[in-house]
């Protein structure tokens, strides 16, 4: 008993700490109390937390569309009976590069963000968290097929294919969204 009390405490507290947090507000993740005890740590992390900086795809930013990708995720994962906890927490760390990829090429010389990015990511969340094999393999591998060796779990063919679902959605809601407000 003195567990459950335990544990309902912890989820109270990850909850009220993570709804202080202003770029979640009205994400439905914050509903799902055990997305949130997977991923809690990451949420909090400043490093993260500065993905909120760079925008990603249209005008969604680099950390919401993470967190849209390790919540589909997590959701397929977990109806599927896969490790659903590794799929949220690589999905939320796959694109921790911590750059403007928009503008990387011009100010560095580098004009493979697509091939490259994998790795600096995962160099950079391995430098925060302590990553299990299936959270690295989804992170070096979500870019799959331009990283030419294909994922080595199905939670990596989940992150993958939810990467590119939520990129896709966000590049046409953009444009949605560009339609309507012109038509106004």
């Amino acid at each position: 008993m003195a567990r459950l009390i335990r544990r309902s405490q912890l989820r109270g507290q990850i909850l009220k700490s993570l709804m202080e947090e202003e770029w979640l507000q009205g994400e439905e993740c914050l509903t799902d109390i055990e997305y949130l005890e997977c991923v809690h740590d990451i949420l909090k992390n400043e490093t993260v937390q500065s993905m909120n900086s760079f925008i990603q795809h249209g005008c969604t930013t680099t950390l919401t569309h993470c967190l849209h990708v390790s919540y589909f995720s997590y959701k397929v994962c977990r109806k599927c009976g896969l490790d659903y906890c590794s799929a949220a927490r690589a999905g939320l760390l796959h694109d921790l590069y911590l750059y403007d990829w928009h503008t990387h090429a011009r100010e560095t010389g580098e004009h493979l963000h697509g091939f490259t990015h994998p790795s600096t990511a995962l160099k950079n969340a391995s430098r925060i968290f302590e990553l299990n094999a299936t959270e690295r393999d989804i992170i070096i591998k979500h870019m799959w097929p331009l990283t030419i060796i294909p994922p080595k779990t199905w939670e990596g063919y989940v992150v993958m294919l939810a990467d590119k679902h939520c990129g896709f959605m966000e590049t046409v809601l953009r444009f949605r969204t560009r339609k309507v407000a012109a038509t106004i």
